[in-house]
């Protein structure tokens, strides 16, 4: 069982994502616990406000509302009702919840059985549970409890398949809005929450290995001028289909407020995983004689994928490294100004060159009043082919005409000369006198 908790200022959002799913089909509530009559004899309203009343005893704390979700295994599709209840009522107790009143959800949205539950930190007597660290102080001892007690599929090998996010399918997500919605949202659970990330284009660089993509819109848009964002699903050449989803109709709300705030976190959590993606650069680079795609190919070996940034014409102006095993992003001047795409190309290009043999003009020697042997020889030579070949006469023409130039001797004189003249020339000045 893998549990997730979500702390939220605003009991509403999360209440009305799991509503709508009911309305949809693809949901039902299967128990109102601590509440003064069952799930199926309240309407919404008063499903709602009785947890807002309860909040209004303590107006002080904002961040009052909790969404809790229970993923099983796959395999595990046995589960009763009965027995999921059962499940919720023990883990809500050991967490410390057991005595608040929570709404238990049942899903039938995803490939896995799951269970969403709403509830508040607030209690009878306005005073408020904390919340600092709650998954780590109380759900994961919770989980291990329960796994063991109802002999569930343990968390671990769940994650592990959990964490084997799959692109979306076009084809699925072409069927109706809500498809895309629960298509786009099943990505953003695992990117957003697990990847380190600093901007929406570093962002963008691992949502669309999985066909996702968010966007502000154009400067003028309202989108953009309301700081909204949109999420929209891309078809196999990377071009936006379908209709945009606004951030804020999501689950947890991804908007660019929540994100900017994610960005800032992101910045120190990297931090010490740049060293791995720069190592692995340098120690293939390093004594290699290789081109772009080969680094490319060797990093992706190590779970670090290549991201290039190219205009119309192919020219290369941007790159990005996503390490898919620390799970970090990195714009390439980030990394360092030899980690750039211009760096990146150059180092690769210097490692091409080498391998190409030199121009025949490029090893010549300076041209002087006495040429080496080898050199009249070839010249000779060419001039014997100069009747066959007209072009590479003048060439060879050109070449004879630079070696036999005498040297610039007209002008010269020794320094004592030239001054033996000038006496002379005085003396007959004054002679003249």
């Amino acid at each position: 069982m893998v549990t997730v908790i979500k702390v939220a200022n605003s009991v509403h959002r999360i209440f009305n994502y799991n509503e709508n799913k009911v309305k949809e089909g693809v949901a039902a509530c299967i128990r109102a616990e601590n509440y003064p009559l069952e799930a199926e004899e309240m309407n919404l309203k008063m499903k709602l406000n009785f947890l807002l009343k309860r909040m209004e005893l303590n107006e002080n704390v904002k961040r009052n509302s909790l969404h809790i979700s229970l993923n099983f295994d796959p395999s595990e599709t046995d589960l009763s009702v009965e027995k999921l209840i059962e499940i919720s009522k023990v883990y809500m107790q050991k967490l410390g919840f057991g005595d608040q009143p929570y709404l238990v959800y049942q899903h039938h949205d995803a490939g896995h059985p799951h269970l969403h539950v709403v509830t508040t930190n607030i209690k009878a007597d306005s005073s408020r549970i904390d919340l600092h660290h709650l998954g780590i102080r109380m759900s994961e001892p919770a989980r291990k409890a329960i796994e063991k007690e109802f002999g569930l599929v343990v968390a671990e090998a769940q994650k592990k398949q959990k964490n084997q996010l799959k692109p979306v399918s076009v084809v699925k997500a072409l069927y109706g809005k809500s498809q895309t919605k629960m298509a786009i949202q099943n990505v953003l659970e695992v990117v957003l929450n697990q990847y380190q990330y600093t901007s929406i284009p570093e962002l963008n660089t691992v949502l669309k290995q999985y066909n996702v993509m968010a966007e502000r819109g154009s400067e003028n848009s309202k989108v953009y001028q309301h700081n909204g964002l949109l999420y929209r699903i891309l078809d196999a050449g990377g071009n936006p289909i379908g209709v945009p989803i606004k951030a804020s109709l999501f689950q947890n709300s991804p908007t660019l407020k929540t994100l900017e705030g994610k960005f800032k976190e992101n910045e120190v959590k990297r931090m010490p995983h740049k060293t791995r993606v720069k190592n692995a650069i340098d120690m293939f680079l390093t004594g290699n004689k290789a081109t772009l795609q080969d680094l490319i190919k060797a990093l992706e070996k190590q779970g670090i994928y290549v991201a290039l940034r190219q205009s119309d014409t192919g020219l290369i102006y941007g790159i990005t490294y996503v390490d898919h095993q620390t799970k970090c992003v990195f714009n390439g001047s980030t990394l360092g100004k030899q980690y750039s795409a211009k760096a990146i190309q150059e180092r690769c290009q210097q490692k091409t060159v080498t391998e190409q043999k030199l121009p025949p003009h490029s090893a010549q020697k300076p041209i002087g009043l006495q040429p080496p042997a080898n050199a009249v020889e070839a010249e000779t030579k060419a001039h014997s082919n100069a009747l066959q070949i007209a072009a590479p006469f003048k060439e060879i023409e050109n070449i004879l005409d630079v070696l036999l130039q005498p040297e610039q001797t007209s002008n010269y004189l020794p320094y004592h000369l030239k001054r033996k003249r000038k006496r002379r020339k005085r003396n007959n000045l004054n002679n003249n006198q």
